[in-house]
C-alpha cells in the first residue's frame, strides 16, 4: 500500500494519470488514492473526462512522465500510461513566423553557474543583438561554481543511482539542490513577488522527486523513461529563475518548457535523437498562439518529448543539441554557443600552448574535430543548423571581446580567410588505445575477413576509432580504447580459433600505450604533400608512426603513435602547419667565453630570424658544472646573467635533458660549449630522446671510435642530428667543406693545416732572433694560449682534430693512433704549475732556437702541421718546414689555414683559410651550426 502511495504521487508529479477499464479507482490502490490524485491535480493540470470509452484524463500543465514502475500483477484491470495533450492551434491561427530575424544563445553550466552568472546571461540577452526580430536563450542546468561546487546535473544522476541501490543519502542530494537553488534566487531576485513564486514552484518540484525517488529507491530499479523526467530539472530550474530575472529587468521575456516544443524519437542505436520536425514545428506555432510573441525567450536544453509524449533527453551534448534543434525549427539567422574557451583550437592548448583560436571552420571539419575530442560541437550538434545553413559561433561568456569560432558552410569559411584557407585547420589526439592485429596468409583474398572481423568487435560492445589494413590482405588493425582491447582479443581469438590452429590466421594482438593523432581540414582536398608534410614532421621530431589511415574525402590523415611520443608529436605536426617560424628550444651547457658569447648572438638576432627567416629560437636552459637554469617559456636573454644566479638551482644533466625532452617545443637541441668529457657521455642518451646535439666540444669526436659510430648510427637511423663544425677550425667551414667533398664523390687524398691559433700565433711570431719562451709568454699575456699553455704546445688539441678529419674522411682511427711531436720538454710536463713551467721553459730556448735557425737558412719557415694521409691511411701532428711562398707560410697573427687535396683539386689545393680560435669566432660557428640544424626541421633555406 505504501508503495502504491509512493507511486502513484510519482505518477501524478509527472502528469500521469490511470486508465481504467471500468472508469474506478484500480482495485489494487489503496481507498484514498483517488482523493489524492483529486488533490494534486490542481497542481499540475485539469482533470477532464474523455467520453471515449469512459477514459479519465489528466491533461498536464507541467510535462507528461512516463510510465509508472508497478508490477503487472497489481494492473490486472488497470494500464497506466502518459497521455499528452494535442498542441491546441487556434482554427485558421497563422503560423508563427520563422526567419533570420531571430538570434538564438545557448549558455553552458558554467555560464549559469552561480547567481552573478545568470545576472550576466540575462544582461548579455537583453543587450546583445538589438536590432534582432527576437532572441532565444537555451540554457543547461547550473554547473559549479568555487562558492557552489554543486554540479546540478551530476547530482541529480548520483540521486537517481543512488535511489535504485536504494541509498537514502540521496535525500541529502536532494536538500542540497534546494539550497543551491534557493541561495542563488535569494541573490539574483532579492525580496520579491517573483522570489516567491519561484521557490514555490522550486519547493513543489522538490516534494515531487522526493516522491519518485522514494519509489524508484523502494523498486530498487528505474526505468530510463523515470531518470529522464527527473534529470531534467536542472534545465527547468535555471531556465525559469533566468527568466523572472530578465522580467525584473523590464524585459519583454517569457519562459518556454521545450518539453511544449521539440518532439524527437530516438536513433537506431539509441545513443541520440532525432528531430520529428512536423510535430516540432506544429508545436512551435501552437506554442507562440498560446503565449503570444515576445522579444525574449528563455528556453530548457536538454529535455523534449518522445513520438509517444512521454518525457525525454536529447541525450549527449543534449543541451547544444536543444539548442541548434530550436535555431532550426526558428530559421534563425545565427547561433552563438557561449561557453568557457575563447572557441576551436587548431591543437588543445593545455597541450599546445602555441595553439591558436580558429577564426572559423566549416561543419565538416567540426565534425572531424569533434571525433577526436576536441572542444568542439558535436557532430549531430551542427546537423540541424547545417541542414538550414545557420553559422553557429562558439563564444567565450567570460571574454565577451573574444570573436570565437564560426562554424559554417565552405563558401563562408573561405570568405573568412580572404580566400587563403589553411591547409590544415587543427590537430587532435585521442590517448590511451590499443592496436589490434590480425595477421595470416590465409586472409589473402578471401572475401568477407573484414566483415567478420568488425562484426565480431561490434558484437562485443567495442567501438572501432580506426582502421588500417596494407594492400598485400596479410593483415587489418584497428584501433579501440585500452580498456576493451583485452576483450576484442579475447573475441576475435575465439572467432578466428580454427583458422588459428590450422595456421591460416597466425596471429591475434593488442599492443598497448597508443595515442592516434588526427590533421584536419578542408583545405587538404586536392593539396599535394600534405601527408608528407605531417609524416616528415613527425620523423623529425623523432617519432615512430604504427599505422596510417585517411578517407577518400581527404579531410582527415589519422595516424598511430606511441602513447609516451603523444604531446611531442601533437605539437611537432602543430608548428609544421601552423606556427610561421620553426621552433627551437635550446639547452646550453657551459656558458663561459663561448657559451656568454652565443647567447648575446643568439639574443641580437632573434628577432630578425624569427622576421626575415622564419626561425624561433628560444632558450629553454642553461646549465654550468654546478648550476642550471630552466625556463618553460624561455630564459629572458637580455638578463640571463642575473636570472642564472638568482633563480639557478643546482646542476643535474638528466633533469635537465628530461625538461627539454618534454618540452611543448616539438624540437629541442643541447649545444656543449664546454671542453668537459662529462657532457659528450650522454650525447648518444640525448639523441635517443630526441633531442639533437650542437658542439665545439672536441671530446666526443676524438673520443673512442665505438663511441663516435654509435652517435653517427643514431643520426642515420633518426632525423635527430649531431652537429660540430666548432670542433675544427672554430668557425671555419671545414667540416662542412670536407663532408661536401666526400659526400659529392671526390676523393679526398691528404688533409692538412695549421689547426691551433695559439701554434698559429707562436710560429707566426718566432723566429732565429727571439727566444722560444719569450713568444710563449707574449702569447700567454695577450691570451691566445690556454691558462696553462702546455695544453696547447702539447699537440693533443690539434691530434683531436685530425682524428676528427680523418674519422670524417672515412678512417677508422682512435686518438692513439696518432702521433704527436709535442713541443713540451720532457722534463717539464710533469711540473704542478704553469708557473714553474713559463719559469724553467727557458732552459729549453737553445734547442727550439737551432730548429729555427736550420729553417731560416733553407730560406724556411717552421709550422705546427697536423696531417691526414688518406691514401696511408694514417695522421700525424708535428713541426713542418715550409718555403716562405707556401699558402702556410703567409698566415698572420693566429690564422687557421686548411688545404685539402683531392682528385679534383690535385694540381691547386683546395684552401681554407681564416681566424681558428676566439669566442666570437668559435660562437659563430655553433651558431651556423643552429641554423643549419633548423632548416633541416623545415625553416625555409
Amino acid at each position: 500500500e505504501q508503495f502504491s502511495k509512493m507511486l502513484l504521487r510519482a505518477n501524478c508529479a509527472a502528469g500521469l494519470g490511470c486508465k481504467a477499464s471500468s472508469g474506478k479507482t484500480p482495485a489494487a490502490a489503496p481507498a484514498n488514492v483517488a482523493g489524492f490524485t483529486a488533490q494534486h491535480s490542481a497542481c499540475f493540470g485539469k482533470a477532464s473526462s474523455s467520453t471515449r470509452n469512459h477514459h479519465h484524463v489528466i491533461t498536464p500543465l507541467l510535462p507528461s512522465c512516463p510510465a509508472p514502475l508497478m508490477p503487472q500483477a497489481a494492473h490486472s484491470s488497470a494500464i497506466c500510461r502518459a497521455v499528452v495533450a494535442p498542441a491546441e492551434t487556434e482554427a485558421g491561427g497563422a503560423p508563427f513566423q520563422r526567419g533570420s530575424g531571430w538570434a538564438l544563445h545557448k549558455f553552458g553550466g558554467t555560464c549559469m553557474a552561480a547567481a552573478e552568472r545568470i545576472a550576466g546571461a540575462s544582461k548579455l540577452m537583453i543587450d546583445i543583438n538589438p536590432d534582432a526580430e527576437g532572441k532565444v536563450a537555451v540554457v543547461s542546468a547550473m554547473g559549479s561554481h568555487p562558492t557552489s561546487p554543486l554540479k546540478v546535473t551530476d547530482v541529480i544522476l548520483q540521486m537517481i543511482a543512488k535511489a535504485e541501490r536504494q541509498d537514502q543519502r540521496f535525500l541529502l542530494d536532494l536538500a542540497a539542490l534546494q539550497d543551491k537553488h534557493v541561495d542563488s534566487a535569494k541573490e539574483l531576485l532579492g525580496e520579491s513577488k517573483e522570489l516567491t513564486y519561484f521557490v514555490g514552484r522550486l519547493l513543489e518540484d522538490i516534494n515531487n522527486l522526493k516522491a519518485m525517488l522514494n519509489a524508484m529507491s523502494i523498486a530498487g530499479m528505474t526505468t530510463e523513461a523515470f531518470s529522464d523526467y527527473v534529470v531534467g530539472h536542472g534545465e527547468l530550474w535555471s531556465a525559469q529563475l533566468m527568466a523572472l530575472y530578465c522580467q525584473q529587468l523590464g524585459a519583454d521575456c517569457v519562459f518556454m518548457d521545450t518539453r511544449d516544443v521539440l518532439v524527437v524519437s530516438p536513433t537506431s542505436d539509441g545513443t541520440s535523437v532525432d528531430l520529428v520536425e512536423d510535430a516540432s514545428n506544429a508545436r512551435l506555432d501552437a506554442w507562440f498562439q498560446k503565449h503570444g510573441s515576445h522579444k525574449l525567450i528563455i528556453a530548457t536544453g536538454f529535455i523534449a518529448k518522445n513520438v509517444e509524449g512521454k518525457i525525454t533527453t536529447l541525450k549527449r551534448n543534449g543541451s547544444d543539441l536543444s539548442a541548434t534543434t530550436l535555431g532550426a525549427l526558428f530559421r534563425c539567422g545565427h547561433i552563438s554557443i557561449w561557453t568557457d574557451v575563447d572557441g576551436v583550437y587548431s591543437a588543445d592548448p593545455r597541450k599546445v600552448p602555441e595553439a591558436v583560436c580558429l577564426p572559423s571552420m566549416t561543419y565538416h571539419e567540426a565534425w572531424e574535430m569533434s571525433y577526436f575530442g576536441a572542444n568542439v560541437l558535436h557532430p549531430r550538434t551542427t546537423l540541424p543548423a547545417m541542414k538550414y545553413n545557420i553559422p553557429i559561433t562558439i563564444r567565450n561568456f567570460f571574454r565577451l571581446e573574444a570573436p570565437g569560432t564560426r562554424v559554417s558552410d565552405v563558401v563562408s569559411d573561405s570568405q573568412a580567410y580572404g580566400g587563403h584557407d589553411p591547409t590544415v585547420k587543427g590537430f587532435a589526439t585521442i590517448d590511451n588505445v590499443s592496436l589490434i592485429s590480425i595477421e595470416g596468409t590465409g586472409m589473402v583474398g578471401v572475401p568477407g575477413i573484414a566483415s567478420t572481423i568488425f562484426f565480431t568487435v561490434r558484437d562485443a560492445n567495442i567501438n572501432v576509432i580506426m582502421i588500417s589494413q596494407a594492400s598485400s590482405e596479410q593483415s587489418i588493425c584497428f584501433a579501440v580504447k585500452q580498456a576493451d582491447g583485452p576483450a576484442a582479443v579475447r573475441a576475435l581469438s575465439r572467432r578466428f580459433a580454427e583458422s588459428i590452429n590450422a595456421g591460416r590466421v597466425s596471429k591475434v594482438e593488442a599492443i598497448e600505450g597508443c595515442c592516434v593523432l588526427a590533421a584536419v581540414g578542408q583545405g587538404m582536398v586536392n593539396t599535394k604533400g600534405v601527408s608528407a608534410t605531417m609524416m616528415g614532421a613527425l620523423a623529425k621530431a623523432n617519432v615512430n608512426i604504427k599505422a596510417i589511415a585517411q578517407g577518400s574525402s581527404e579531410y582527415n590523415i589519422t595516424v598511430l603513435v606511441d602513447q609516451k611520443d603523444s604531446e611531442r608529436a601533437l605539437r611537432a605536426v602543430h608548428s609544421r602547419f601552423y606556427l610561421s617560424a620553426t621552433p627551437l628550444g635550446i639547452g646550453l651547457i657551459g656558458p663561459g667565453l663561448i657559451g656568454g658569447a652565443l647567447l648575446e648572438q643568439i639574443r641580437d638576432q632573434a628577432e630578425t630570424l624569427r622576421k626575415d627567416f622564419a626561425i624561433d629560437l628560444r632558450v629553454l636552459g642553461i646549465a654550468s658544472s654546478k648550476t642550471m637554469l630552466l625556463q618553460e617559456k624561455g630564459v629572458d636573454l637580455e638578463n640571463w646573467r642575473e636570472e642564472f644566479q638568482q633563480r639557478g638551482r643546482p646542476v643535474d644533466l638528466k633533469a635537465f635533458s628530461s625538461a627539454l625532452a618534454t618540452s611543448y617545443i616539438p624540437n629541442c637541441v643541447i649545444i656543449d660549449c664546454t671542453a668537459s668529457d662529462a657532457p659528450p657521455a650522454s650525447y648518444l642518451e640525448w639523441m635517443k630522446q630526441g633531442i639533437h646535439v650542437v658542439t665545439p666540444n672536441k671530446k666526443l669526436g676524438s673520443g673512442p671510435l665505438a663511441q663516435y659510430q654509435d652517435i653517427k648510427q643514431v643520426g642515420r637511423n633518426s632525423y635527430t642530428h649531431f652537429f660540430y663544425e666548432g670542433t675544427v677550425g672554430a668557425g671555419l667551414p671545414v667540416i662542412g667543406t670536407l663532408k661536401h667533398l666526400v659526400e659529392t664523390g671526390d676523393k679526398v687524398e691528404k688533409v692538412e693545416g695549421i689547426f691551433s691559433g695559439t701554434l698559429s700565433y707562436i710560429f707566426n711570431t718566432f723566429g732565429s732572433e727571439r727566444p722560444f719562451s719569450e713568444v710563449v709568454a707574449d702569447a700567454k699575456v695577450n691570451g691566445y694560449t690556454e691558462p696553462d699553455p702546455r695544453d696547447d704546445l702539447n699537440g693533443t688539441d690539434v691530434a683531436r682534430k685530425v682524428t676528427i678529419l680523418a674519422r670524417e674522411c672515412g678512417l677508422q682511427l682512435e686518438l692513439s693512433d696518432i702521433p704527436i711531436e709535442s713541443l713540451v720538454p720532457e722534463a717539464l710536463r710533469g711540473l704542478n704549475s704553469s708557473e714553474e713551467y713559463m719559469a724553467r721553459l727557458p732552459e729549453f730556448d737553445a734547442e727550439m732556437g737551432r730548429l729555427a735557425a736550420e729553417a731560416e737558412a733553407s730560406g724556411e719557415v717552421l709550422r705546427y702541421v697536423g696531417t691526414v694521409d688518406v691514401q696511408n691511411k694514417t695522421g700525424s701532428v708535428g713541426l713542418k718546414q715550409y718555403p716562405r711562398n707556401h699558402a702556410f707560410a703567409q698566415l698572420e697573427g693566429s690564422d687557421n689555414i686548411i688545404s685539402f687535396q683531392t682528385s679534383r683539386y690535385k694540381r691547386q689545393p683546395l684552401f681554407i683559410r681564416g681566424p681558428g680560435a676566439g669566442a666570437d669566432v668559435t660562437a659563430g660557428g655553433v651558431f651556423s651550426d643552429l641554423l643549419k640544424l633548423a632548416a633541416y626541421l623545415g625553416a625555409p633555406s
